[in-house]
């Protein structure tokens, strides 16, 4: 059973983010405040829950949550300031979009920047232990996933609605075939070096 949250404020923020470590598309984060009764039995991290339970829990999420915010850090935003800088920039710019300020900010994970004067904590494995990180990580996940379904009917052969922009042996199959697109980033090593392209 998760811990509803880290601290004792009464306003504490989970912040996470889903798409760190894919080829292809935006970094998602996300930053939830839950009301202090918030009690699902069935959330966790978004990792360890099926794709019906997260598309449920978000909806539940978005109509039960105090607030929340949801946020896209694009390719060429992740190219020009690297992966971590992006996610943690995009855990900033939706803590922002909350319609109330947090007292503090629980972090999933072990890199954050503090954002105004608000304390924060991170913590390895959140998004298994706490509800309020739990929550922003099914957020983070659901919201990119649909992203990426949609980016999909623009560049089918990457067959992105199934591997959401990771790097699976089809996707750099695709790369290696048809090259990168607009959607890739261009600063991670979207091919392993021993695979060769025939030109």
């Amino acid at each position: 059973m998760l811990l509803p949250q880290f601290s004792k404020y009464r306003l504490e923020c989970g912040t996470d983010e889903a798409g760190r470590g894919c080829l292809a598309g935006p970094v998602t984060a996300a930053a939830v405040i839950l009301p202090a009764n918030f009690q699902n039995s069935a959330l966790n991290d978004s990792k360890q829950l099926t794709l019906k339970n997260r598309n449920e829990l978000q909806k539940i999420i978005k109509e039960e949550s105090v607030c929340f915010g949801i946020t896209h850090v694009m390719m060429h935003e992740i190219d020009e300031i690297n992966i971590l800088n992006a996610s943690i920039l995009g855990m900033h710019r939706s803590i922002q979009q909350l319609q109330k300020t947090p007292e503090f900010i629980a972090v999933d994970g072990n890199k954050f920047k503090p954002f105004r004067e608000i304390p924060h904590q991170c913590v390895i494995k959140g998004d298994g232990k706490y509800l309020n990180i739990a929550a922003a990580s099914v957020l983070a996940k659901t919201a990119r996933d649909l992203f990426m379904e949609e980016i999909h009917e623009e560049f089918p052969m990457y067959n992105w609605k199934k591997n959401k922009g990771y790097p699976t042996k089809e996707h750099r199959e695709a790369i290696a075939k048809f090259g990168p697109c607009k959607y890739h980033r261009k600063s991670f090593k979207l091919l392993p070096t021993q695979l060769t392209l025939d030109l």
